[in-house]
């Protein structure tokens, strides 16, 4: 995804990075990058002839994408006409399939919020349900936008799951054995009449916090979403790290406990067993007798109640979230030893308490990890907050069609 390293949050030549690819790609990502640029400039920056660099705007108008936006800056004589990327050309809906919910965001192609939309839906052993959830708020999306006469470009849809990206209709059957083989989400795209991209819930909020978020412009970060489950997203260099089959990244089945809790990935004691949501609840249930004066209902606990009695001091919730926090830093310190990242951005419903669940990360990082490893690590939540997802699934496909438009837009395909 050479799109996602050059778009993601640095400059330089844009263009030299982008040998072997039409020349008119590399130039609709020099526009987009820059964000108001001349003719002139692009052949600086380029090395093309002006003649050319013509050719390849004149194409990129009658796309739609590039817009002449008014006169350059005075530089003597005659002034040049700017050239900018139309980021309202065109929307994109990005999807979060997690194992309990389905959330959609419409988003131009600059990533700004058109609108937003979250509804509770069991995913695991229902993928016929699931498709039906996500086509349906797809479509209130696009006709609840301010932006509903502007054409949908296409569909990012980010699963709870390893996604192979030779074949990435396909989850991992070992996490959502109902999804093997099945095809409703290519459907629900072909309906809407768009492409469809399809990549890892974790790889993607990474992805969107190399984009848009704080992040922006460090090239080594890891994205840790703690909900339902654990999942890591890796930048490395500037771009998602997958591995050699796609499941880089998937830190909730590490083994912290051999002897703790049976895992639905078929081990024991794994990071999801102490830290997922069911985890967190149950461990709710397991210490109330110790706080008879807690305001949280155990028997019928949810992670909101529980991150909502934390902030209001509770010393159930900040018990249990304390001990999250520890089985969290043991694990992030592994990942620190291993891969030095400048940050880890945590992600999830968990991320809403803030220090209370920092704080304790911090500590046990501390502990466990190499001293200067440890010192240069920044452990943070994402500013993006329960969007980060959806918005990393818009981004791939605004990713996408930067590094091949020819495949959203036939007219610019090479002659």
């Amino acid at each position: 995804m050479s799109a996602v390293t050059r778009l993601g949050g640095r400059g330089g030549d844009l263009v030299a990075e982008a040998r072997g690819r039409p020349m008119a790609h590399a130039v609709l990502e020099l526009i987009w990058h820059q964000q108001g640029i001349t003719r002139a400039d692009i052949a600086r920056s380029t090395g093309l002839a002006r003649s050319t660099v013509s050719d390849l705007v004149g194409d990129l108008l009658d796309s739609g994408l590039v817009i002449e936006s008014g006169d350059a800056p005075s530089r003597g004589g005659r002034r040049a006409v700017m050239l900018t990327f139309d980021d309202d050309a065109h929307a994109v809906l990005g999807v979060d399939i997690g194992a309990s919910h389905v959330s959609v965001v419409l988003t131009n192609l600059r990533g700004r919020v058109l609108h937003w939309v979250t509804e509770a839906c069991e995913v695991r052993d229902a993928p016929d349900r699931t498709c039906e959830v996500v086509e349906r708020l797809c479509r209130s999306a696009l006709v609840s936008s301010p932006a509903n006469d502007v054409s949908l470009l296409g569909l990012g849809v980010a699963l709870p799951a390893p996604v192979d990206d030779k074949d990435p209709g396909r989850p991992a059957a070992s996490v959502l054995p109902a999804w093997e083989g099945h095809a409703g989400l290519a459907d629900v795209a072909g309906r809407l009449g768009v492409p469809l991209e399809v990549e890892n819930d974790a790889n993607l909020g990474a992805l969107a916090e190399l984009w848009w978020g704080t992040s922006e412009g460090i090239r080594n970060f890891t994205f840790l979403k703690v909900a339902t489950g654990v999942g890591a997203g890796h930048i490395v260099d500037g771009d998602i790290f997958r591995g050699s089959s796609g499941v880089a990244g998937e830190i909730g089945h590490v083994t912290i406990d051999p002897a703790g809790p049976p895992c639905v990935c078929g081990n024991r004691g794994c990071l999801t067993t102490f830290v997922g949501t069911e985890a967190l609840l149950d461990r709710v249930r397991a210490l109330a007798p110790e706080y008879p004066g807690s305001p949280i209902d155990a028997e019928t606990a949810t992670l909101k109640g529980l991150t909502d009695a934390a902030l209001a001091g509770d010393p159930l919730a900040l018990a249990v979230i304390d001990e999250a926090g520890l089985h969290l830093g043991d694990a992030i310190s592994g990942l620190i030893n291993l891969m030095n990242p400048a940050e880890v951005v945590l992600g999830g419903g968990l991320t809403r308490v803030g220090d209370v669940l920092l704080d304790p990360i911090r500590r046990e990082v501390a502990r466990r990890t190499l001293v200067t490893s440890a010192a240069r690590t920044r452990i943070r939540a994402s500013a993006l907050g329960e969007r980060d997802v959806a918005l990393g699934a818009a981004t791939l496909v605004i990713a996408r069609a930067l590094e091949a438009p020819d495949r959203f837009f036939p007219q610019l395909a090479p002659a």
